[in-house]
C-alpha cells in the first residue's frame, strides 16, 4: 500500500508540477494585491508614535494608542510561546518583526482590509506575501468576532513567518486546532480547550471521508470535500495520540518543511516523512480508532445520564468529570456531579457542585430544590428550608407541591 501512495505522490507530482507562489496568499486562498513600496505597516508611524510598540518578535500599530499596542502584544508574546512549544521553531530565524495592525473602528478596519483583498473579513485576518516585511496581521479590537477569529489568524501569521507555504493540512488543521486558544483579558492568560466541533462530522464521513493520501497531498490532489475538518482530524490524531511515535514524527515533519519551497513540495516533504516512519496501513487503523474512540461533549453528557439512571454511578462520574474537561463553563457537568456526591451521602461535596453549577447558568428553582434536597439530608434542617422556599418562589408550578412536602416533614420533625 505504500508503494501505491508513492506512486500516486510521484503521479501527481507530474500532474501539478511544483512551483513557488509569486502572488501574496490570504489563509483562505484569495490573493492580496501587493502594496505600493513604502505602504507596509511601520512606515506612517516611527519607534516614538504613539501608536506604535513593539517587542523582541512584534511590532505593533493600534488606532488606540501604545497602551492597547502593549497589551496586544502581551498577548501575542504568550500564544508565540504557546506556538513554540508545538513547532518548536527558534524565533532567531525570524526574517523580520511580526507586523500587526489594529483598528478599534469597524469601518476604517473594513477599508484597510478590503483595500488589500477584494472582499473584507470579519474580527481579522492575516494578509501574506512572499516579502516577509510586507506580511501583517489586521485586527478589528472589540469585535464581536476578534475572539472568535484572532486565535486562527494569530497562528496562521507565526507558522508561515517559518515556512512560507506550509502543506494546507498543517496550514488549517492547527488554525482550528488553536482556534480553542482563548485570551482571558482578566486573568492576563491564555485558556485551551480544543475545539470538537468537526468532530461529530467526520465522524459521519464514514464513506465519504477523503482519504488520508489525499489529505496529506491535497496541495498537489485538489481539495477534497470536508477537507477542513478532515485536516482538524488529522491534526487531533496526531496531537492527542498517547503513541510517542506518532507525535515524535509530527515533529519530525514540522523539521523537515523548508522555508522557501512551495506548498506542493511540502507536502510531499511531509507525506514522506510520515509514511517513511509510520505505517500506512496501521496509520489508516489507528486514526479510524481514534476517531471512533473521541467522545464529543454531548456524547459524554448522554453517556453519563445514561449511567446515572442505570445507577452505575462510576462511570457516570467519570463521564461528566471528562465532559468538564471539554467544557468548564457549562452548568450541566456539575450539576450531575452534585447529583452523583448526593446519592454518595456527600453532601458538602454536592453542594460545592450545586453551586458552581448555578454559577455557570443553571436554573434557579432546579439548584434551590437540589440544594434543599441535599441540606435536609445533611441534617441542615433551617438552609433546607431557606433552599426550597427560593425554589418555590423560582417556579411555584413546578416545586410548589414537591417543595411543601418536604418542608413540612422538615418542621414536623422540629
Amino acid at each position: 500500500m505504500k508503494k501505491y501512495f508513492f506512486c500516486l505522490a510521484i503521479t501527481a507530482a507530474l500532474l501539478f508540477p511544483l512551483h513557488a507562489q509569486e502572488n501574496a496568499v490570504s489563509p483562505e486562498g484569495e490573493t492580496a494585491a501587493l502594496p505600493a513600496a513604502g505602504q507596509g505597516i511601520g512606515t506612517e508611524t516611527t519607534a516614538d508614535s504613539p501608536f506604535e510598540a513593539r517587542d523582541d518578535f512584534y511590532q505593533v500599530v493600534s488606532d488606540q494608542g501604545t497602551d492597547d499596542a502593549k497589551a496586544l502584544i502581551r498577548e501575542l508574546e504568550l500564544r508565540f510561546n504557546f506556538y513554540s512549544q508545538v513547532f518548536r521553531y527558534s524565533p532567531y530565524f525570524l526574517e523580520a518583526p511580526l507586523k500587526v495592525r489594529a483598528f478599534k473602528d469597524e469601518a476604517s478596519y473594513n477599508a484597510y482590509v478590503s483595500g488589500k483583498l477584494e472582499s473584507t473579513r470579519p474580527g481579522a485576518v492575516y494578509l501574506h506575501y512572499d516579502d516577509p516585511a510586507l506580511r501583517e496581521l489586521v485586527i478589528h479590537r472589540g469585535g464581536a468576532e476578534e475572539k472568535r477569529i484572532l486565535p486562527q489568524e494569530a497562528f496562521m501569521q507565526y507558522l508561515r513567518a517559518f515556512v512560507s507555504h506550509p502543506p494546507a493540512w498543517i496550514r488549517e488543521g492547527f488554525a482550528v486546532y488553536f482556534s480553542g486558544l482563548r485570551y482571558n483579558d482578566v486573568l492576563g492568560k491564555l485558556e485551551y480547550r480544543e475545539n470538537l466541533a468537526w468532530l461529530e462530522t467526520v465522524k459521519n464521513l464514514g464513506k465519504n471521508a477523503p482519504s488520508l493520501e489525499w489529505v496529506l497531498l491535497a496541495d498537489i490532489l485538489g481539495r477534497p470535500d470536508n477537507f477542513q475538518s478532515s485536516a482538524w482530524a488529522l491534526v487531533s490524531f496526531f496531537m492527542n495520540n498517547k503513541q510517542e511515535s506518532y507525535y515524535r514524527t509530527l515533529g519530525e515533519v514540522f523539521l523537515t518543511m523548508d522555508p522557501y519551497a512551495s506548498a506542493e513540495e511540502n507536502a510531499q516533504y511531509a507525506a514522506q516523512r510520515i509514511t517513511g516512519w509510520v505505517d500506512l496501513e496501521r496509520l489508516r487503523n489507528d486514526y479510524q480508532d481514534y476517531l471512533v474512540g473521541r467522545k464529543t461533549y454531548n456524547d459524554l453528557l448522554k453517556n453519563g445520564q445514561d449511567a446515572y439512571h442505570a445507577k452505575d454511578y462510576m462511570t457516570a462520574d467519570i463521564c461528566f468529570s471528562s465532559a468538564l474537561n471539554l467544557r468548564s463553563d457549562h452548568y450541566a457537568p456539575y450539576y450531575y456531579l452534585g447529583l452523583i456526591s448526593y446519592q454518595k451521602r456527600d453532601y458538602n461535596t454536592a453542594d460545592s457542585y450545586y453551586r458552581l453549577a448555578l454559577e455557570k447558568g443553571a436554573n434557579t428553582a432546579l439548584i434551590s430544590y437540589a440544594r434543599g434536597l441535599n441540606a435536609a439530608s445533611a441534617g441542615k434542617n433551617d438552609e433546607a428550608l431557606a433552599q426550597l422556599r427560593q425554589a418555590v418562589l423560582a417556579n411555584p408550578q413546578q416545586y410548589q407541591e414537591k417543595a411543601d412536602a418536604l418542608i413540612k416533614n422538615i418542621t414536623d420533625s422540629k
